[in-house]
């Protein structure tokens, strides 16, 4: 039998969409949630943009990691509730760049196009369940996103791998590992979780995040 705690509410489902990983939050902890999460995104977005639009996503060097460094800018945002009026284009902003960013350096190293788009799609399968997730209120737990490695640590470790001259090799590992991470802990949890009614239009009055699953 499958047994799995669920997850405490977050303090804010955009904030739960953001996907960070441990230095985007460490970025957040420095400003404590004082600077608005939407400009430092669009500016990091516009910055990574014209970087990949130049090429540096096909360079073997260190300027490899200016677009996942720029897009850093918006880790400084991520400790803020995302309560104005227009944060929820924050995680939009994330996936668009990072997206762009991993297709970007792919194609520009020669990576297999399939392996390009199995990345993507673990990518994307994540990000789909924790949106449908939230919306069933089963809550992802706070572990997910550090196991995950988060947007940064991905988009780093995929600059890492232009840096070695190991893209398709590193393209593949984290293929294999995001994508064995995210289906195990998203059907582990599916099967635990009790039905709250979302689908129905039936409040129970009950969260998920508030049961656990017993044996």
């Amino acid at each position: 039998m499958i047994s799995v705690h669920m997850a405490p509410v977050p303090r804010s489902v955009v904030v739960a969409y953001r996907d960070d990983g441990v230095l985007s939050r460490g970025m957040g902890a420095l400003v404590a949630g004082q600077l608005p999460p939407l400009p430092p995104a669009i500016v990091g977005m516009f910055v990574t943009g014209v970087l990949l639009l130049v090429g540096v996503a096909g360079t073997d060097g260190p300027a490899v990691f200016a677009p996942a460094v720029a897009l850093l800018l918006a880790g400084l945002g991520s400790s803020h509730p995302h309560d104005g009026r227009l944060d929820w284009l924050v995680p939009p902003i994330l996936r668009l760049t990072e997206y762009g960013f991993v297709a970007s350096v792919g194609f520009a190293h020669d990576v297999p196009p399939w392996l390009i788009f199995m990345l993507l799609g673990a990518m994307a399968f994540h990000h789909y369940d924790v949106v449908y997730r939230l919306r069933q209120r089963v809550y992802p737990p706070s572990w997910l996103a550090t196991s995950g490695l988060g947007w940064d640590g991905r988009m780093l470790l995929i600059a890492l791998g232009g840096l070695a001259g190991q893209v398709t090799l590193v393209f593949a590992l984290l293929a294999l590992y995001l994508w064995c991470l995210f289906s195990w802990e998203s059907v582990t949890c599916w099967l635990a979780a009790p039905r709250v009614g979302v689908d129905t239009g039936v409040d129970t009055g009950v969260d998920a995040a508030d049961l656990g699953a017993h044996d």
